[in-house]
Parts: structure tokens; C-alpha cells; sequence
């Protein structure tokens, strides 16, 4: 990467998740631009509870001030990414790609070798740029989900 002065992630880290963060990632999913139009429904009401951070392996990356740049959510078993947010003001900084390289980190850490992602539609090809592999579609479940889902297998050793 580039020098310190125009890395676009300086100052980023990445911490796990604590009750107190729930209302913030409840915020980043809700106001998130990725499901506006025929997406909206999909987050009206979602609610990122202090228990579901407590249950599952969720980590965000926040900036020197501590605000809530992104997040995912790892279930271990079955190993799968449950959640992936960028703040939208955040994104084209990289933030998502650090996110993906920290969750393969923590897979491998709980010796996975492989998660699965079912990926929101317009999300296809930012998984694939991070190396994902497409394995199906997720069917269309009405009423919650009106739509196929891209259905892939991101390998923890990313082999770069």
C-alpha cells in the first residue's frame, strides 16, 4: 500500500463489538443507501441488538474518534457472514476490504477454512473483488426477501 499520508484507512483499527455499539450499527444498517428503492423493506425495523453482539463474533472498524466506520458479524456454525456494513460516507476508503482481511483472520483463528456469504445483489462484486467464489443462488423466500441472492464461499487463506 501506498505511504501513511495516502492510506485512506490511517487511524483505522478494528475492535470487537460491545452491547453499548448496538444502536450505532442499528443506525449504519438502516440508513445504509445499499437498501434504498426495492431493498427498503429488507432493513425497516432491523434492529442490531446488545444480544446478538454478545452471541456472535461482530467487529467494527471505527476511526482516532471511535465512530462506526463498518461492521460484520461472523457465525461460526455454520461458518457464515451473517452481517457486512460500510458507513456510507466511508465507503471507497478500503474500509470494507481491512473488514474482510480481519474475518478471514478471525476464521482462521477458529479454524475454519471457508465462510459462506449470501450476499445482498449489488454486494456480488465487491465479494468477488475480495476473492469470493460464487457456488449458487440463495432463492427468493417472500415475504422477507423478494429477491435471488448470489450465494459464494470466501476461503480464509485468500492466497495474496
Amino acid at each position: 500500500m501506498g505511504s501513511r499520508s495516502r492510506d485512506r484507512r490511517a487511524g483505522v483499527r478494528i475492535r470487537r463489538a460491545v452491547a453499548r455499539d448496538a444502536k450505532r450499527l442499528t443506525r449504519l444498517v438502516t440508513a445504509s443507501r445499499a437498501y434504498e428503492g426495492p431493498y427498503a423493506h429488507m432493513v425497516e425495523g432491523y434492529r442490531v441488538g446488545p444480544d446478538y453482539i454478545e452471541a456472535h463474533a461482530v467487529h467494527v472498524a471505527v476511526d482516532g474518534e471511535d465512530r462506526v466506520l463498518g461492521f460484520y458479524a461472523l457465525v461460526l456454525a455454520p461458518p457464515e457472514l451473517d452481517l457486512m456494513f460500510v458507513a456510507d460516507d466511508a465507503q471507497g476508503r478500503g474500509i470494507g476490504r481491512l473488514l474482510v482481511g480481519h474475518l478471514r483472520e478471525e476464521a482462521r483463528r477458529a479454524g475454519l477454512t471457508a465462510v459462506r456469504v449470501v450476499a445482498h445483489p449489488p454486494a456480488e462484486g465487491f465479494y468477488r473483488g475480495v476473492g469470493a467464489e460464487r457456488t449458487g443462488t440463495v432463492a427468493a423466500s417472500p415475504p422477507a426477501v423478494l429477491w435471488d441472492r448470489p450465494e459464494m464461499v470466501l476461503m480464509t487463506d485468500d492466497g495474496r
